[in-house]
């Protein structure tokens, strides 16, 4: 028994020596339980809408009122036209929007009911249907409010608009998600354990040493994953079309420039991961966390980032995959031009040609 009990003490100052192990066991738990039980949630808030009042009246004011001093939304009131309402979906600026018809008052008044447009952007369904679920519970307890000293009661009416997925499918969601998540998984893990896997094995030198020029040799490296994942892109495109009823809406060419620079840029990163590691099992690790969970998590394809704390809003701007995504659901589904996504392409590219340059710099000590 006492030779159990010190095996057991030896395996216990093993384990509290080792720190990689003991984040493992205490950090990810402690993070884990922070990130979803508190960070991360479905529940959206603070969703950025506008209000066009065509009516001006003391009823439309006070509904106005009412829905901006909820916790879902932020109210933003203008003069727009219909005509610039899509306008501003298109910027991603809004979310929903609501507008009031010039006879709201007189049709509420004498007619006991009046309409309200609800127009809402679902090319993410969850949220839409969130936030139609919020703006018609805080119209129908108006409603109740307003009609409890009535003879007969008022009714207002929802008249609701879905833009870019008005059948509310799911596709159009988790597409650009898997693309970002495939993408990254394929180029950058497989790339940092492609090239580990030669250091581990000692060949690495051998390539290195060989009448090809070192850069060239890591490049070609990289290439079966490019091309590869240039084919997943094809693929996916394909798989939208014809087996989910998902038609690419907006310029194919444009749709694979994107995907080709979030291609590179992740390629880099798998570079970048490789000159920081020597194992395989070590490269698998760091890309699991450093890839795959920031992108489920941190990219928007999960958890509406607008929701988040400040700090991690903040770290979402680290991650490749949240750019990629927006790209995709503008090109892809809004059919939107290079116009409305020249932004988020320059921080890809920002990031690619870091990332390279950190990368073939950590590889320098190597290729001497």
């Amino acid at each position: 028994m006492k030779q159990f009990l010190i095996f057991i003490r030896k395996e216990f100052l093993q384990v509290f020596r080792d720190r990689k192990t003991l984040l493992m066991l205490f950090g990810l738990p402690v993070i884990q339980i922070l990130l979803f039980g508190f960070a991360l949630s479905n529940e959206v808030k603070n969703s950025e809408i506008i209000v066009i009042d065509y009516a001006r009246d003391i009823l439309s004011q006070q509904l106005t009122d009412k829905i901006a001093a909820s916790k879902y939304f932020s109210v933003t009131k203008s003069a727009l036209s219909h005509s610039d309402i899509e306008e501003a979906f298109k910027g991603g600026k809004i979310k929903l929007a609501i507008i009031f018809p010039a006879n709201f008052y007189t049709d509420l008044i004498h007619l006991n009911k009046a309409q309200v447009q609800v127009i809402v952007d679902a090319s993410d369904p969850n949220a839409a249907t969130t936030l139609i679920d919020y703006i018609s519970f805080i119209i129908r307890d108006y409603e109740t409010s307003f009609s409890q000293n009535a003879a007969i009661p008022y009714s207002i009416i929802p008249e609701i608009r879905m833009l870019y997925n008005p059948e509310l499918k799911s596709a159009p969601n988790f597409v650009p998600g898997v693309m970002a998540m495939i993408l990254l998984l394929v180029c950058a893990m497989m790339t940092s354990i492609s090239i580990v896997k030669e250091k581990e094995l000692g060949t690495m030198e051998v390539l290195l040493v060989s009448p090809c020029k070192p850069i060239l040799v890591i490049f070609s490296k990289m290439m079966p994953y490019l091309i590869i994942s240039l084919f997943n892109v094809l693929s996916i495109f394909l798989l939208s079309v014809f087996a989910l009823g998902l038609p690419v809406n907006g310029n194919i060419f444009l749709l694979f420039s994107e995907s080709f620079l979030f291609i590179v840029t992740s390629l880099s990163l798998g570079l970048l991961i490789s000159t920081q590691t020597n194992t395989q099992q070590a490269a698998m690790f760091t890309s699991m966390l450093a890839l795959m969970l920031p992108t489920m998590l941190l990219s928007g394809y999960m958890f509406p980032i607008e929701n988040m704390p400040l700090v991690l809003r903040l770290l979402s701007n680290a991650v490749p995959a949240r750019w990629y995504y927006i790209i995709v659901k503008n090109v892809m589904l809004k059919g939107l031009g290079f116009s409305f996504v020249w932004k988020e392409t320059l921080i890809l590219l920002g990031m690619a040609g870091l990332l390279l340059t950190l990368s073939l710099r950590s590889f320098k000590i190597r290729l001497e």
